[in-house]
């Protein structure tokens, strides 16, 4: 009978074997894929996924494609569990690109309460963004609900003025709703002393955490969502949410 250092030992270098031949199989599929398309981008991660011979390739943070072990064929698309119908590229996702409401810098919000705003999501929007607007119409109807509203003008020259029209008026969230739900043009801004650091702050964190487009919505328990969700969705991860709090 082994000793239990001798056992120890065993599963030490097993252990270490593994990772051997793990590493050695992210260095050829980042081999062949340099090979074969030397404009890949740079990729982030690698790693086996659920069917053998298949592993998922990461890059630009979130993006998710699959290949072989040899980097010799690429699969777009979804990978979906038969059994239980779960879309575990999208799960992977939502994963990677969870960030802790706690982290938000919420005190550079523009701060929105419907009903009794137990509740709470986040919003990154361009003030020309037509899905931000469409967005704010379906928020309308979600009730009890706090919306933190966070500016982030990265359509071009107008939006960075409409952003320091609506951020410098009194009541910001009120100019951004009528601005966005009703096309009312918020007033030029004459104060010289606005301070839009914390506009500057939003576009920092939304580089930080590649926020690329908008509406980038964000959930109490780190889900991030992308585009203008419709309402059903909207009240369907705000009470997924709550049971995880």
């Amino acid at each position: 009978m082994k000793s239990p250092t001798l056992r120890l030992g065993a599963l030490a270098a097993a252990v270490l074997l593994a990772g051997g031949a793990a590493m050695a199989q992210e260095a050829q599929i980042r081999k062949g894929l340099a090979e074969r398309i030397p404009s890949f981008p740079k990729i982030d991660e690698v790693r086996p996924s659920p069917i053998p011979g298949l592993f998922e390739v990461r890059y630009g943070g979130t993006e998710i494609i699959y290949t072989d072990a040899k980097g010799e064929f690429l699969l777009q698309g979804a990978l979906i569990d038969a059994k239980t119908m779960t879309n575990l590229t999208e799960e992977r996702i939502d994963k990677l690109s969870a960030v802790d409401f706690s982290e938000l810098p919420l005190k550079d919000a523009m701060v929105i309460k419907q009903g009794s705003g137990a509740r709470k999501l986040a919003v990154f929007a361009d003030p020309n963004c037509g899905y931000c607007k469409r967005f704010e119409r379906d928020l309308q109807s979600i009730k009890d609900v706090t919306i933190y509203t966070f500016i982030i003008p990265i359509l071009g020259p107008d939006s960075n003025a409409k952003t320091r029209d609506i951020w410098c008026t009194k009541d910001a969230a009120k100019t951004w709703r009528a601005w966005m739900l009703d096309g009312a043009l918020p007033p030029k801004s004459m104060d010289p002393k606005c301070d839009m650091a914390a506009i500057e702050r939003n576009l920092a964190f939304a580089r930080k955490y590649r926020v690329n487009g908008t509406p980038a919505v964000f959930f109490e328990d780190g889900t991030r969502k992308p585009g203008a969700l419709p309402a059903a969705a909207i009240e369907k991860l705000l009470v997924a949410a709550a049971k995880k709090g």
